[in-house]
């Protein structure tokens, strides 16, 4: 397995999406475990799986269907990821990556990603919706950061700025759409784990301390690549449990998708809220 992947690659799975479609997708959105069901509203739509391109990892986690579904949404064009790769399935960063590096390529400027996370701060239930307004990098803290091994300088620079992961006008967005809907939108600081197991009392409470608000497998990844191409973020998480800090529950991913249930539809009414602003 290569543990890096390379600008000609990137290109070569560019041009594989490129030849099904006849769009020019502007925004990119990536659907979280349970959140699968934003992209049946895509109209126009073309289905792209994984398996089909070049290099691609395959997505193996259930509830994530592993394709790219491409078409519009409240009249933007858009390229959704009906399920994300997460490093956990064994697969490196630059793999894991491989598909926002696609959408940068495609020209695509703005990315909206979802995830399902477990809701670290007290006030937070399973059904919210959380706005991101940062991360910790706690995978990359711990040597698995995607842009480790050779800078791809024609994408983005050797140390990329990462003050603002989520872009502010965005965020302010969401929140006038939120209100607007009359949904009520949590907000605060998504912290990124490598998973698979669910985080333990002593996790939970040591990220607590850190300031997380919200903890989950994905995600920081692929917007630090996002930020390396100069792409303006939003990101909403999905409270689908609270996290078990003293030990009492146990939590499954079985909850977790059904958790997706209830949030897809706020999720999905704020997301089409800001395409039609954006």
């Amino acid at each position: 397995m290569e543990q890096y992947i390379s600008l000609a690659q990137i290109d070569e799975a560019v041009q594989a999406v490129q030849k099904r479609i006849s769009i020019k997708p502007k925004v990119g959105i990536i659907l979280g475990s349970g959140l699968n069901g934003l992209a049946d509203s895509v109209q126009n739509a073309v289905f792209i799986p994984y398996s089909d391109l070049p290099h691609f990892p395959v997505s193996t986690v259930h509830g994530h269907i592993g394709r790219f579904v491409i078409g519009q949404l409240e009249g933007v064009d858009v390229l959704v990821m009906q399920g994300r790769i997460h490093y956990y399935e064994g697969y490196t960063m630059g793999q894991v990556t491989l598909p926002v590096r696609v959408m940068n390529r495609m020209g695509i400027g703005s990315m909206i990603v979802t995830n399902a996370a477990g809701g670290v701060h007290p006030d937070f239930q399973p059904g919210d919706v959380m706005l991101i307004t940062d991360q910790l990098n706690l995978m990359g803290m711990s040597g698995l950061n995607p842009l480790m091994g050779p800078n791809l300088d024609e994408i983005g620079p050797r140390f990329p700025d990462m003050s603002q992961p989520y872009d502010r006008a965005y965020c302010d967005l969401a929140r006038k759409v939120a209100k607007a809907e009359k949904i009520k939108l949590q907000e605060g600081i998504y912290a990124g784990l490598s998973g698979p197991s669910f985080e333990s009392p002593a996790d939970l409470r040591f990220l607590r301390l850190a300031g997380a608000d919200a903890v989950g497998m994905s995600t920081v990844p692929e917007v630090i690549i996002a930020r390396h191409g100069n792409m303006r973020v939003l990101g909403f998480s999905g409270v689908s449990n609270k996290a078990n800090l003293d030990g009492s529950t146990i939590t499954t991913h079985e909850e977790v998708i059904e958790a997706g249930k209830v949030i897809t539809p706020k999720m999905e009414k704020i997301i089409r809220g800001v395409l039609r602003e954006i």
